[in-house]
């Protein structure tokens, strides 16, 4: 350990890139304050912004090897993987809430359909992914309609890549039952 009291941003940032524990401290000491308050006016609420400043750093942690001096200072780099990350939190968060209030209306209704057998002409596919459950139905329109990958979506949603692929394959496997197909082919130009 340095049991260094101070440093220099550039001993602080060679400290950082070798996962020196007492600079990772120093770090939060420095600038958690600051940084809780601009997450706190952004998710505007005190045990919100408390689990955004958690992820936050531990973002910081794993990426600090990311950091390039030459793009900025290490507090802008830090205020922006904060405030993304806040910003990423708040917006998962709008988008879970509004699906599920739509949650009770479709409990149900896609267990009491058999087969499916559309037009190919007359298909609305974003309606019949509307049907699926909450979770499913969001990372599927992420990946599928929004062009995200799954590495993409983990990280933005804060889920492991495992949770991201077993709930996507589920959704497609409960798209199979609504059109009575053995093998859904599943894609979006």
């Amino acid at each position: 350990m340095n049991n260094k009291s101070t440093y220099t941003e550039l001993e602080l940032i060679q400290s950082l890139k070798r996962n020196d524990r007492e600079a990772f401290e120093y770090l939060y000491d420095r600038y958690s304050s600051a940084l809780y308050g601009i997450i706190l006016r952004i998710v505007k609420d005190e045990e919100r912004a408390a689990d955004v400043m958690q992820d936050a750093f531990i973002k910081v942690w794993k990426s600090i090897g990311s950091y390039n001096s030459e793009k900025g200072t290490l507090f802008t780099w830090i205020l922006n993987v904060v405030r993304n990350t806040a910003i990423d939190r708040l917006r998962m968060e709008v988008k879970l809430e509004s699906l599920v209030a739509l949650e009770h209306v479709l409990d149900g209704e896609l267990a009491s359909v058999s087969s499916y057998n559309p037009s190919i002409v007359t298909i609305d596919l974003r309606a019949i992914v509307e049907r699926l459950v909450p979770e499913r139905k969001l990372l599927i329109d992420l990946v599928y309609f929004q062009g995200y990958t799954h590495e993409e979506v983990s990280q933005n949603l804060s889920l492991p890549l495992g949770t991201v692929k077993s709930r996507i394959r589920k959704g497609l496997q409960e798209l199979r039952v609504v059109f009575g197909v053995q093998k859904l082919e599943f894609a979006v130009a």
